[in-house]
């Protein structure tokens, strides 16, 4: 079941195709030694030209926290991170916190003032350089979209689309795939700031008294139809439902139609190998002493010695 599970994410992501052969964008995925989403995000970010953007939220979040709450001065530490909020996305708030750190010249005093981790903050700057020379070697190219972060928040669609959440009622959210219930971390950006998106994707599930949503972005409905359409689709008022119901039928056959060709692929290949084999076994000319490969060596009769 975990193997199928696997596949099927792996599926859902691009990086199978329908018959479980891997694609080209799984190829260029097993490269990296991150999450399968975010080696997604990041080969995704070359296509739109954001791939310096996404190469620091990828590497940030590879460190479990970026800022402290010291006793007594949690008030002062929540200020600060309010500072590098920006209200559409948690992982823009780790763009901007990297960003900032780097026009202050990497400085440990200003991490610290900010209540930031320093050990954190070099680690991700370790992680970001090692990540750079895998997209160096593959040839990717760093671009940056500037201010743009409309795209950046596109292209962390394009890889938690599957990890999408819907608004329901007063600052709730639920699960658009199975419908549980999830809610905005008190430290997210998006906690509190008055607007609610109606449409958020997450990094992942944290499971304590609730089940709150960890690095939050406010993503457009229609993002969603575009980059998973086997779960989502925007609804076209122009067809029937008996309409839209035979396209899924003809969705299925193709798809179904694929995998039939993808096996009788196989068989043939698997034919031609067994005829190849056959055929070598069948070259080989029989010489009186010599032996067949892998055939061990007889022992020679020795005369037995009988003692008088």
């Amino acid at each position: 079941d975990n193997i199928l599970n696997s596949m099927y994410q792996l599926w859902i992501l691009g990086a199978l195709d329908n018959t479980g052969t891997l694609t080209p964008m799984g190829r260029s995925m097993v490269e990296f030694p991150l999450d399968p989403a975010l080696s997604k995000m990041l080969i995704k970010s070359l296509e739109m030209e954001c791939s310096a953007e996404i190469l620091i939220i990828v590497s940030m979040l590879s460190v479990p926290a970026i800022f402290y709450r010291p006793k007594g001065r949690e008030e002062e530490s929540d200020a600060a991170r309010e500072k590098f909020q920006v209200p559409e996305s948690d992982h823009l708030t780790y763009l901007n916190v990297y960003l900032q750190w780097k026009r202050n010249a990497y400085s440990s005093s200003w991490a610290n003032t900010h209540f930031i981790h320093i050990k954190a903050m070099r680690k991700v700057r370790e992680v970001r350089q090692q990540l750079k020379e895998i997209m160096d070697s593959q040839k990717m190219e760093l671009v940056s979209c500037g201010n743009e972060w409309d795209i950046v928040r596109k292209c962390i669609c394009s890889a938690y689309f599957q990890q999408a959440a819907r608004l329901k009622g007063l600052g709730e959210y639920v699960n658009t795939r199975t419908g549980m219930p999830c809610h905005l971390h008190p430290t997210s950006a998006l906690f509190g700031m008055g607007y609610t998106p109606d449409y958020i994707v997450y990094h992942e599930l944290v499971m304590t008294s609730k089940e709150y949503m960890q690095c939050v972005t406010a993503v457009d409905g229609t993002w969603l139809a575009d980059l998973g359409p086997m779960f989502y689709s925007v609804k076209d008022a122009t067809k029937t439902r008996q309409e839209r119901r035979q396209q899924t039928v003809e969705e299925m056959g193709a798809m179904e139609d694929e995998m039939r060709r993808a096996q009788e692929l196989i068989l043939v290949r698997k034919e031609q190998a067994d005829r190849q084999h056959l055929g070598s076994k069948r070259s080989q000319i029989v010489t009186p002493g010599r032996r067949e490969p892998g055939t061990p060596t007889a022992t020679p009769w020795r005369t037995p010695k009988f003692g008088i």
